[in-house]
């Protein structure tokens, strides 16, 4: 037992390698630390790659394994098509996944649609941009213009004949607005007086049924204040048809007229200001960037000068069309209040009554409240 003890520890203590040779193991074992530290080395810059994911365009992948030659370079940038991500193991094999394909054709898709809603966008910013500054540069023109004028530096388009007839118009709408306003006065006014002469001959009928000794004198003032009551209702019809025909005449036909007019002058000052802006501009030098700027506002010149003329063609006919509208309303209306006031204080029912049917008024029935506000307008 105690022989095989020795043999076994004489055996532990021989140094050997893998050919029997002793004499070789301190180089062997400095070989295999290198490769280990190789290795280690070699796996650490994979893992970096990895992580740091290189542009495939920009790099070259060498195949083989450990001291491999310069023959297996494969250089990149001659690989065609979506760029995929390598999985390298720790020998230096490439794995190509297949899963990845997909998600990287949908994240282009994705990305191709996105950027089409962009551009759209982009092109909607850009043409509302560029409307904003369309008005704002007339805007500047107009403002500019209206200042110049105000301030006696400036020169305006004048049409001295058409100017004429809107001041004429003007003050026609002034005076008609203020017959208009005495008008329903008067009627409010009589409306009142009709219903106090209601009230007042319901007052005597009465006195006169609790009053035998003033029966007669309380019926014959209750009989005529019913008579004036009757007359005055007929009246009054009149009256309201006057103050709607006269309504109509001034707030609807002559402020169409002037809304016209306000529309020819926005663009009488509009185009004012682009004729002073192409004086200025000829004014200048010649050079090719005036030159472009010249041509612009020779269009724009030309488009504001039709828009102008069109507006003063429609003034001028809108004006005659007024004024022969007005000598009819008027004519129509003035005889029919004259000749309704003569009839009803004259006292003569039958030819107020004659008025009215001449032009087709039509009374509201008894005892009707206060006229609407329709036939107050």
């Amino acid at each position: 037992m105690a022989d095989s003890m020795m043999s076994k520890a004489a055996t532990m203590e021989i140094p050997f390698n893998s050919n029997g040779d002793s004499r070789n193991l301190a180089e062997d074992d400095s070989l295999e630390q290198a490769a280990k530290s190789q290795w280690r080395l070699r796996e650490k810059d994979l893992q970096q790659v990895m992580v740091s994911g290189p542009n495939l365009n920009e790099t070259s992948i060498v195949s083989g394994g450990y001291g491999g030659t310069t023959e297996g370079i494969i250089p990149t940038s001659s690989i065609k098509g979506p760029a995929v991500r390598l999985n390298i193991d720790f020998l230096g094999n490439r794995r190509i996944p297949n899963e990845g394909q997909g998600s990287n054709m949908h994240h282009h898709s994705s990305s191709n649609s996105s950027t089409t809603a962009e551009e759209a966008t982009r092109g909607i910013a850009v043409e509302k941009f560029d409307i904003m500054k369309k008005w704002g540069l007339s805007t500047y023109k107009c403002t500019k213009q209206m200042i110049s004028e105000r301030f006696g530096r400036g020169s305006r388009t004048v049409d001295l004949e058409l100017e004429a007839q809107i001041e004429v118009l003007r003050e026609t709408k002034r005076k008609y607005e203020n017959v208009l306003r005495l008008a329903r006065a008067l009627t409010n006014h009589f409306y009142s007086m009709v219903q106090t002469q209601h009230a007042l001959g319901d007052t005597f009928a009465d006195l006169s049924q609790k009053s035998p000794e003033l029966r007669d004198e309380f019926g014959y003032n209750a009989e005529t204040q019913k008579l004036l009551c009757k007359n005055g209702e007929t009246l009054l019809g009149a009256i309201n048809y006057f103050v709607s025909s006269i309504n109509t005449l001034v707030n609807k036909t002559m402020e169409d007229t002037l809304m016209t007019i306000k529309m020819y002058e926005n663009a009488r000052l509009e185009f004012d200001a682009h004729r002073a802006d192409l004086e200025e501009l000829n004014m200048g030098p010649r050079d090719a960037v005036t030159m472009a700027r010249i041509e612009a506002a020779q269009q724009q010149y030309q488009i504001h000068k039709e828009k102008y003329e069109r507006l003063r063609s429609d003034v001028s006919i809108k004006l005659k069309f007024l004024e022969e509208n007005r000598v009819k309303v008027m004519h129509k209306q003035l005889l029919l209040f004259h000749n309704a006031i003569s009839a009803y204080f004259a006292g003569n029912q039958q030819q107020l009554e004659q008025t009215l049917k001449e032009f087709n008024i039509k009374l509201k029935p008894p005892g009707a409240d206060k006229p609407s506000w329709l036939e107050e307008q």
